[in-house]
């Protein structure tokens, strides 16, 4: 049973098994084919993050992109047909046990709104929802992305009607939202986390021993939120489809 009220509560919603953890050991498998490591071979993890990408959708990324589970979840968060299906993984970063750990883990949300002239901003109303695919064991020690639990509120607050880019964003949404309860995206190969746009979030340090495996991308809505929910004190962005969902 997924908690979509949860969606509405915290800005985030987690679905076990989005995918069969064989299929997300497979894709894990294939990403290595692409990094300048070696995954039985620590004296290879020189760098605290290496970026690799599924741009393809072939294999059993497709098959994990592509996810059923994951589909019925974004219908009831964004109703049907009111988000696009995504062809790949997109950009995944892998960390690594490695000190120091890199300089990337400041609290942001990420850019939401195509501009006229092509580039992103961040706005009030989103164009996207984040999807967080775990490709493998995340526990507390793994680098877990960080996540402020409604958070979502205070950014849809402070943000404005203005495009801004990600840094001005960051500054505005961090000390907004520093109150919140922070919660940890763990959990197994092929679970998967959906993100509130305006959820605000972070990297975290890698304490543990494995290289941590995590595709981050956008999945792209058909419209923006209204603005009169965006700024409802009880509610923001996507949480209309949230409780209508949830009802």
């Amino acid at each position: 049973m997924i908690d979509i009220d949860g969606f509405a509560t915290d800005g985030f919603v987690k679905i076990d098994g989005a995918a069969p953890r064989e299929v997300a050991d497979a894709a894990r498998t294939l990403l290595w084919e692409g990094l300048a490591a070696e995954p039985d071979d620590p004296s290879t993890w020189t760098q605290p993050v290496l970026w690799t990408a599924d741009l393809t959708g072939a294999g059993p990324c497709g098959e994990i992109a592509r996810s059923p589970r994951v589909a019925e979840v974004l219908d009831a968060l964004c109703g049907p047909g009111g988000w696009l299906p995504r062809g790949s993984l997109g950009n995944i970063p892998v960390r690594f046990p490695v000190s120091p750990p890199a300089d990337d883990r400041g609290w942001h949300i990420d850019l939401n709104t195509p501009l006229p002239d092509g580039s992103w901003a961040v706005t009030s109303r989103p164009y996207t929802l984040l999807i967080l695919t775990l490709l493998s064991e995340v526990t507390i020690d793994d680098a877990p992305t960080r996540l402020r639990a409604g958070s979502h509120r205070d950014a849809a607050a402070v943000l404005g009607d203005e495009p801004l880019d990600a840094v001005s964003a960051a500054q505005r949404v961090e000390p907004a939202s520093a109150h919140r309860p922070v919660h940890h995206a763990t959990g197994d190969p092929g679970d998967v986390y959906l993100v509130h746009p305006l959820t605000v979030h972070a990297a975290d340090e890698h304490r543990g021993t494995t290289p941590r495996f995590m595709a981050q991308g956008p999945v792209l809505l058909t419209s923006p939120p209204s603005p009169a929910i965006s700024a409802c004190s009880s509610s923001a962005g996507l949480d209309k489809h949230a409780e209508i969902a949830g009802s």
